[in-house]
Order: C-alpha cells, then structure tokens, then sequence
C-alpha cells in the first residue's frame, strides 16, 4: 500500500511538471554565439540573484555540436524522451524525468543521436544563491552534490526514485515562480523551492562522514572569518579594504584571499556589494526615506552612483524597484 501511495504522489507530480511546461515556449538548441574558443559557455546570470532556467527542445540534428563547461552550477532535466549527455569520458543515459548534476567543469554536451526529440530543463545558478558569505556553515550542505562525486559515478535522481514525487513537485513550482508575471517577491519564491530541489539531491546522494567533513571545514572557516563579518553587520555602509579585512580575522592578505573565496564562493567585494544591496532593498520597501537618503545611508558618494550599482545588481533601477512595488501591493 505504500508503495502504491508513493508511486501515485510520484506520477501526480509529474504530471503537474508537464502540464507547466506544455503552458511554456522551448527553444532549439543553439548556443554557439555563447561559446568563447574553449569552448567555455558564457550565460549571463542576473547579479542580484544569478539564478535562471533555460528551456532547450534537444531535436536530432540541431543541437549545438560542441562540448562546453562552465563555473556555474546546472542541473539538467528531460521532459519528453531519453537523452544522453556526455561529461569528460563518460556517457550518461538519461530517461523522462531523470535530474542529472551536470559536471559543470568537464566538456559536457547532450549526444545528438537518430531519434533525439526532448523538451529538458536547464537549470543554472552561482553557489551564493544557497550559500553565502556570512551565512550559517550548515547552508553549505546544499551544495555537496556538486562538489563530492565519484568518477565514472555521476549524480543521477532517477524518475523511479522514492525521492522523485517531491523532486517533481518542487520543480514544478520552481518553473510556476520563474515564469510566473506579477510576483514582486520572484526570486525570493525561486530560492525557496531551488532549496527544496536540492533538499531531495541531498537525501538522494548523502554520505554523512563527506558532509561531516565538510560542514567542520566551513565552520571553522566561518569561525575564522567571524570577526570581519560581524563587523560588516554594524559598519555595512564603510568601506573596508582587503588589508584592513585580513588584520581584523589575523592573516596575511593572501592568506584571507584565499580563505575568503573558498569559504564564500565569491571576492570580498562581491560580499560587501551584497551586503550593502541587501540593506538598500529593505529601506526601499521598508521606509519612506528618499533615495538620495538611502544612498548616503549606504555609505554611496552620490545618488547616480547607487542607482547604477542596484541597477546592475538587480536589473532595476532603485526608483523602479520601489514603484513597481506600490503598483502590485
């Protein structure tokens, strides 16, 4: 009874994830204006929250002929028929409703075979969508499928998986919150169902000595790291330099250089850059404060100088984030 039980949740689920994607417009597969002479795939990720999901319909004889990789994450999903994906010197086969994490660092390409004709989800991000700098250690975990594999044993949760009706589930209200329009809160939905994906990755390919290893690493890095960020938290809006950020945590500056990125994931640039937006977004929707005010508040020289750092960030300008707020609230 169980099983049966489960096996329906499963197959409800995937059903939900298809009549989504049938409401969505897949594209060919044709990226090879996005491929540098390496063959490295340049996608451009928004800054604020570099996170997106491509739609490709993999067809037999138009599909980009080149191995790629890239430095971001990705997980690949196909919706409609079998696909096989080659990562470094290993073919994986992949069936219906099959999560593969891809090997982002080896040349990977889909196989264009005879019959090849798939819809598939393309799902890319940067680690600082789930982990960041600052952040609780334990977050890290959400990463371990991408970084603990097994050569020649690649991370695949397949279709029949027990874990699959949950994978399917949040897969589709990730696709809903992505593509959804009038959310004024879209990539705070998209992170929220991004984690419970990797949540079933996690439960899927979990190796507790691996993941006790590598949270006493990060917590011990955070540890180290403690009194820079505790003193980001009071002082966001002052400028601290890379050697004034290495004296307050006691390394050389190519100690903390190193120590900083490894922990983080990004430079310490990047973390004060999101500290501070994170603070200009919530006095934007939190107060009635102009926003020439904000950007003294945040420790910015003039107001053009904060509109064009939120702008690249998020992809709007503070006024526009603020106004399209008072429109859908």
């Amino acid at each position: 009874m169980l099983k049966l039980m489960r096996k329906s949740k499963n197959n409800a689920a995937w059903q939900n994830l298809l009549a989504i994607a049938d409401g969505l417009k897949f594209l060919p597969h044709r990226i090879s204006h996005l491929l540098d002479e390496k063959g490295r795939h340049e996608l451009q990720l928004p800054e604020g929250f570099p996170f997106v999901i491509s739609l490709f319909h993999f067809r037999a004889g138009a599909i980009t002929p080149r191995l790629t990789w890239h430095q971001r994450l990705e997980l690949l999903v196909p919706l409609d028929g079998p696909l096989s994906e080659r990562m470094g010197g290993h073919v994986v086969e992949l069936q219906p409703g099959d999560v593969l994490v891809v090997d982002h660092l080896k040349p990977h390409q889909v196989v264009d075979v005879p019959d090849l004709d798939t819809r598939a989800l393309v799902i890319s991000f940067l680690p600082e969508c789930v982990f960041t700098a600052g952040g609780p250690p334990t977050d890290y975990a959400f990463l371990i499928p991408f970084h603990r594999k097994v050569e020649g044993h690649p991370h695949v949760l397949r279709a029949v998986s027990e874990k699959s009706g949950d994978t399917h589930e949040a897969l589709a209200r990730l696709l809903s919150c992505y593509f959804g329009k009038g959310n004024p809160h879209r990539e705070a939905g998209c992170k929220a169902w991004l984690l419970v994906l990797l949540n079933s990755l996690i439960h899927e390919f979990r190796d507790s000595s691996l993941q006790r290893v590598e949270l006493l690493e990060r917590r011990k890095q955070a540890d180290q790291l403690k009194p820079l960020f505790d003193h980001v938290r009071e002082h966001y809006a002052t400028r601290v330099s890379l050697e004034t950020a290495a004296g307050m945590c006691g390394m050389s500056k190519a100690q903390f250089g190193r120590t900083f990125k490894h922990a983080s994931g990004v430079t310490l640039s990047s973390y004060l850059n999101q500290v501070r937006m994170t603070h200009a977004v919530e006095l934007l929707e939190g107060t009635r404060e102009s926003i020439a005010e904000i950007a003294f508040q945040l420790g910015f020289s003039d107001q053009s100088h904060f509109d064009r750092r939120f702008r690249r960030t998020f992809g709007r300008t503070p006024r526009e984030h603020r106004a399209r707020l008072m429109v859908r609230g």
